[in-house]
């Protein structure tokens, strides 16, 4: 053959890799121990070369397609019912098999990090169900976390179905794993998890970029970053600073360039400062500081104790922090949501006196040690509390460190990255947990959160498949009078979703934790969760899976008149107590505490003989309003609300 030809044959091949590479090809969702969709026509499909024959044996049938001119192939299967193993050969120029396949019903898990928060962090909590975890037909499959901001991507770059197995169950979220326990346990059915969720994302990021035009400023932002220049120079320019910074930190701070370091139990420090741990330092003699400080604690170990291998307990910390054991680091954490649990090895501990030392790095100037969080050092059987009067020393001072961008978290990626490639996968429904990011412009939830719904509806061609989410917790300090609350603002936007057809909504403003953004109660969520499946999902018709919401309230010259839904079996209040946390207005800025009373099945009186004409009722209207105590009688917490006449 002769220069030419094979000039030519490489050119041709170059021109039209198809030809070189004839292999069928999958998606990543459809893989070994996938789960599917029972009772619903399925869609399997996949890339080979345009024009290639596919074949599909499945059971004792057999299905036949071929790729189209952009090589790209489907197959539709009927409904199956509930059921497995199977196994599926795809046969194209290569065979491809993927087996362990169950049908049974598929929830896509998504939010931000309240759904992504994994059973690692809520281990100790749950100890004895990540032990016994050994629930094969409960399968997860984990969406990387990655943005696009140009298109609409096909497919995922990673991922696999996972059994809930002891070896398995830590990277499950929390909140999906407790939601499909409950619903195998009730319907003897395998559960399939799709887990997309990514801490700290807001609606926005969720969203379609043809939705998005409806929202001016975050369409405009998703064009902004279509720039891949833009991203990297931000990308640099964020890094630079940061690293600037922290470098800064480190050469200012007299703990690391001493010669004898400040982590170093031979540290002499009598002429430090005392702290009472914990507590925030703003509270106390250090104020606001940012930069470093240096805190020590002398703690005498017992002979039992010495040499084991030991766990320290240190709360939670703002912001980024550093743990030493006589002279040896034992662990850091960067920043201040996740609970410092370090484990110290065997041989550390030495009888008699032991040197801890946290160096304590503060971005912002509001550092501290969280309250109401453990502090304790341990071994199996015995446990100091570390909970008292530390030394502190003031390291380096600095100005506050820069801010980031945060650019997976812009207006369109998430979805076009990690939703967009789940639209051919059929479905049960979608359980959401998010909103804390969007409490910055909480009335505009009203508008993204149900236009998000609508977008995932019409691009999984499913009609109004259930979409059921959490309310937000609550969160922060309680407060004695009543306030403004962004909080409670989104939590208004989230009741007011409901009237889009198919959703539900879980209430849990009893189970937040006032210093942790991340209550560890997950469980108790999972199973709100499913109760509303039960109902909306799977037609329980019966059932009461809600607690009671207002429909419409009756303004009189000196009380206002409300009237439930949901009430089940009739209107209680927690503990048998007189009825909390209702306000009233008169001008609907000036509000003041309200008496409630239980009046019929599903109704209230609220009144305070100091205001006529009330023009505004509240309940539960708070960052925490965790005293609110309105239930209906079959245990199920209402909502808070905002009624306007």
């Amino acid at each position: 053959m002769n220069k030419l030809s094979i000039f030519g044959i490489l050119f041709i091949l170059l021109q039209f890799p198809a030809f070189t590479s004839a292999q069928i090809r999958l998606p990543r969702l459809i893989g070994n121990n996938m789960i599917l969709q029972r009772d619903h026509e399925i869609k399997v499909w996949g890339w080979a070369s345009p024009g290639e024959p596919v074949k599909l044996t499945f059971g004792d049938n057999t299905y036949k397609t071929e790729a189209d001119s952009n090589g790209d192939w489907h197959i539709m299967l009927p409904p199956q019912k509930a059921g497995g193993p199977y196994d599926m050969l795809f046969e194209a120029s290569n065979r491809v098999t993927v087996e362990n396949i169950a049908f049974g019903d598929v929830w896509v898990c998504s939010g931000q990090s309240n759904m992504e928060l994994p059973m690692a962090r809520v281990r100790e909590k749950y100890a004895e169900i990540v032990r016994l975890a050994e629930t094969t037909d409960i399968r997860q499959f984990l969406v990387p976390d990655q943005y696009d901001f140009k298109k609409e991507n096909k497919d995922l770059e990673g991922g696999e179905w996972l059994s809930a197995t002891p070896e398995n169950i830590l990277d499950f979220s929390a909140v999906a794993y407790f939601f499909a326990l409950e619903l195998y346990e009730q319907y003897q059915v395998p559960i399939g998890l799709i887990n997309a969720s990514l801490g700290g994302s807001p609606v926005e990021a969720w969203m379609s970029e043809e939705t998005l035009k409806e929202f001016p400023y975050a369409y405009k932002e998703l064009q902004k970053y279509k720039d891949d220049a833009l991203i990297k120079k931000t990308e640099a320019k964020d890094s630079a600073r940061a690293a600037d910074w922290y470098r800064t930190l480190d050469a200012k701070d007299p703990g690391l360039t001493e010669n004898n370091a400040w982590s170093s139990p031979e540290t002499k420090d009598l002429d430090w400062d005392t702290v009472e741990i914990p507590g925030y330092w703003k509270e106390g003699p250090i104020g606001h500081h940012t930069g470093t400080v240096w805190f020590r604690k002398t703690v005498d170990i017992p002979e039992n104790m010495a040499g084991k291998p030991a766990r320290l307990s240190l709360g939670r910390i703002v912001d980024q922090d550093y743990a030493y054991v006589n002279g040896k680091q034992v662990g850091t954490t960067g920043y201040q949501y996740p609970p410092r649990k370090y484990d110290i090895a065997a041989g550390v501990l030495k009888a008699g006196r032991n040197t801890i030392t946290i160096r304590v790095v503060s971005n912002a100037g509001n550092g501290g040690f969280v309250p109401d969080k453990p502090y304790y050092l341990a071994v199996p059987g015995d446990t100091i509390d570390l909970k008292g009067t530390w030394k502190y020393r003031i390291g380096a001072t600095m100005p506050r460190a820069p801010g980031q961008t945060f650019i997976r978290w812009k207006p369109g990626g998430l979805y076009n990255k990690m939703i967009a490639p789940l639209f051919n996968y059929s479905i049960k429904g979608v359980i959401w947990y998010q909103g804390e990011s969007n409490t910055g412009n909480p009335e505009g939830y009203n508008q993204t959160f149900p236009a998000m719904i609508r977008n995932w509806r019409k691009e999984w061609k499913q009609g109004d498949f259930p979409f059921l989410y959490v309310q937000l917790a609550n969160f922060m300090e309680e407060t004695d009078t009543p306030i403004e609350s962004n909080w409670a603002v989104l939590r208004q936007a989230q009741l007011n979703t409901l009237s889009v057809p198919n959703t539900g909504m879980a209430v849990i403003t009893d189970l937040g934790e006032w210093n942790d953004i991340h209550p560890l109660n997950k469980k108790d969520v999972g199973k709100r969760l499913a109760l509303l499946a039960r109902k909306i999902a799977y037609g329980e018709k019966a059932l009461t899976a809600s607690g009671p919401v207002p429909a419409k309230a009756d303004f009189k010259k000196d009380y206002v008149m409300i009237t439930f839904d949901h009430a089940g079996r009739g209107l209680t209040t927690r503990n048998d107590k007189a009825l909390e946390y209702f306000a009233i207005s008169a001008d609907g800025k000036n509000f003041v505490w309200a008496k409630a009373e239980i009046t019929g099945k599903n109704t209230i009186r609220v009144w305070n003989d100091m205001v006529s004409d009330p023009v505004v009722v509240r309940y539960a209207w708070a960052n925490n309003p965790a005293t609110a105590n309105l239930y209906s009688e079959n245990g199920l917490l209402a909502s808070p609300f905002e009624l306007k006449k």
